[in-house]
């Protein structure tokens, strides 16, 4: 990974919170941004002291209005808008707003909490947290619907090659584009469906987790619409959550991109369809409630922000 670079090309771990806050009309929000940004640095520098074995770390992404908003450098990084809601004959991919976006991680579930109370007690006077989800990790790396999530991720050297910016904008370069999408899964209906259907929906074995071959794989299957080929990869860190309560059962799916066109493409062809009209079978049990673009500047940046 680039030194410069907020940790995008982590891999997932046990415990996580994701936080969406939307910033108020308030004369304070720039005075109180920098502040954030010096307390991002210092959340990430303190963990790999304090805690080296962890793998804890704080990322941050600005959306569109706030880069505006906040008076950051101009012109903007070049697909950063917000994101407009996908229209499929069936199913939608919602647009939602959000003007910051963390993503805490690590293995103990204590470091995750009190970098998010620290990053509250900085916001709280100027910003509304609309989203907040506590995700973790399910047996080994399964979502709620049984299946193992993340398996098409690059790895090793690749993770930074599709996760972050590189020559093409310069000025944003090791910097990343985050796509979030909060899914509410249906698991009564999910549950009714023998494993041989669940299987073909997905597009993979359920046990063993190897993929279908072409000629069994369904063409609305997951696997056969959200994967875009092999140069256009996107770095998952997907997390389930619950709450028994409400019985609401979900995947939070957050894709880094070095262009969000590899994200929108995917999307594209699970909404839509590929050919259109051809849509995502997963959607029939996983209904999108979220959707937001965010950019992930490096720590540079971020330590500019703070100085400004």
């Amino acid at each position: 990974m680039k030194p410069d670079s907020q940790n995008v090309t982590d891999y997932t771990n046990n415990n996580t919170i994701f936080m969406v806050w939307s910033f108020k009309d308030n004369p304070e929000v720039k005075e109180a941004f920098g502040q954030l940004c010096k307390l991002i640095i210092n959340l990430n520098n303190s963990a790999n002291i304090r805690f080296p074995v962890s793998r804890a770390s704080c990322v941050m992404g600005i959306g569109h209005d706030a880069w505006l908003g906040l008076g950051l450098p101009v012109p903007l990084p070049k697909e950063l808008a917000n994101f407009a809601p996908i229209v499929g004959n069936k199913h939608t991919a919602v647009s939602s707003k959000g003007d910051l976006h963390f993503h805490i991680r690590a293995d103990n579930t204590s470091i995750c909490y009190d970098m998010a109370a620290e990053i509250s007690n900085i916001l709280s006077p100027v910003a509304i947290s609309t989203e907040e989800i506590h995700g973790f990790r399910y047996w080994d790396s399964r979502s709620i619907l049984g299946f193992v999530d993340g398996t098409e991720n690059p790895h090793g050297q690749d993770r930074e090659l599709f996760s972050m910016i590189g020559n093409d904008d310069p000025a944003y370069r090791g910097g990343s584009y985050l796509f979030v999408q909060k899914y509410i899964h249906n698991l009564t209906a999910w549950k009714e469906l023998p494993t041989e259907q669940q299987e073909k929906v997905i597009g993979r074995y359920k046990a063993n987790d190897i993929e279908m071959s072409d000629d069994v794989k369904p063409s609305n299957s997951h696997i056969a619409l959200a994967n875009v080929g092999d140069d256009l990869k996107i770095v998952r860190d997907n997390m389930p959550f619950g709450n028994m309560s409400t019985n609401e059962m979900g995947t939070y799916f957050i894709a880094y991109a070095s262009t969000f066109s590899t994200v929108q493409q995917m999307l594209n062809n699970m909404f839509i369809g590929s050919p259109e009209g051809n849509y995502d079978r997963i959607l029939d049990f996983s209904t999108a409630k979220t959707g937001s673009l965010y950019f992930v500047p490096t720590f540079n940046m971020i330590d500019d922000f703070s100085s400004d």
